[in-house]
């Protein structure tokens, strides 16, 4: 039987994941930062209570470390280790008298010891082409990846800025027009997780969820009633509000009791459905700061999760051969 001819839609859709390709092979990290930033970083030696204190002053979610000792580049901290940190205490009750001891360099043995992935170490130096930093994203299943250069008179590591998947594809939103041509709906595509969802209600104990997110592996987990129709979601950031004043008792809240504790800005959960497509999701990270979006049908009940590592997967693989997915 001859082979189809390959419909407008589809030729639409392979031009336009062709184009954000070329696009981000000839644009290199340093293309994507602003004109302005501020980075914090945290030497290792510094307390896990003062880093918490300096992440929620700041507003921000994670710092690259250094290691003051031997001058190089230790790492990322993130809201995973402060998860596995809490995951730890909760497995060591007796060690939660020691916790105002407890420095960044010791989070590699608490992460051992609960058998959970370490402190993320990938970097990639910012004038290698963006398409490699988001290969060596997806290779490494890190949401955000530090930019490492080399000092020309000292010959050390220098830290330049940290690059987030989010940054990216607005990057992509931003400057690539062929993103309109991303018009085949969700249903037609091979993007998105729709097994084995991980959930919880209003009820659940925070420590519950702080659980499945370890256990999982993943950075959010969506709230949903008896009839499955979502509510919420309950972020991996959301555990750092709580113990923001080093206030451990507020893990023993339930989700609906913590989520009243956001702050007063949080920007709300953003949804999709089965039919919306690509080219109006990139408008929507355009606009909006999205970090995932919950598929829900027209009850309003849970269908799947779409996160930002899906998307940039799709438009860097999506159609590439064996080899080409290797390299």
């Amino acid at each position: 039987m001859p082979p189809q001819p390959e419909s407008a839609i589809d030729r639409d859709q392979r031009i336009g994941l062709q184009r954000i390709r070329d696009f981000l092979k000839v644009r290199t990290s340093y293309d994507v930062l602003p004109l302005s930033f501020r980075l914090i970083i945290f030497d290792t030696s510094l307390l896990v209570k003062k880093s918490l204190a300096i992440l929620v002053q700041n507003g921000i979610v994670s710092a690259p470390l250094w290691d003051s000792t031997t001058s190089t580049f230790a790492g990322l901290l993130t809201t995973s280790d402060y998860i596995n940190l809490i995951q730890y205490y909760w497995q060591n009750p007796d060690a939660v008298k020691r916790i105002d001891q407890f420095k960044l360099n010791s989070l590699r043995d608490i992460e051992k010891a609960i058998g959970v992935s370490q402190l993320e170490t990938a970097s990639i130096h910012p004038l290698q082409p963006l398409y490699k930093a988001c290969r060596h994203m997806l290779e490494t299943r890190a949401r955000r990846i530090p930019l490492v250069d080399i000092d020309d008179e000292t010959g050390r590591a220098m830290v330049v800025s940290v690059v987030t998947q989010y940054r990216i594809l607005k990057f992509v939103a931003v400057n690539v027009h062929e993103t309109q041509l991303l018009r085949k709906p969700l249903r037609h595509l091979n993007l998105g997780t729709y097994q084995k969802l991980e959930t919880a209600s209003m009820e659940t104990p925070v420590f519950d969820v702080i659980h499945q997110l370890v256990n999982f592996n993943i950075s959010s987990v969506p709230i949903v009633n008896s009839d499955m129709v979502v509510t919420n979601v309950f972020e991996a950031v959301d555990v750092i509000t709580l113990i923001k004043g080093a206030n451990y008792d507020e893990l023993n809240l339930n989700v609906g009791e913590a989520l009243q504790k956001r702050p007063e800005d949080f920007p709300g959960i953003y949804t999709c459905s089965m039919d919306d497509r690509l080219d109006t999701i990139f408008d929507t990270i355009r606009k909006s700061r999205v970090h995932r979006l919950v598929i829900i049908n027209e009850n309003s009940q849970l269908v799947g999760i779409l996160t930002l590592s899906d998307i940039l997967e799709y438009i860097l693989l999506e159609g590439e051969s064996d080899d080409s997915r290797m390299s």
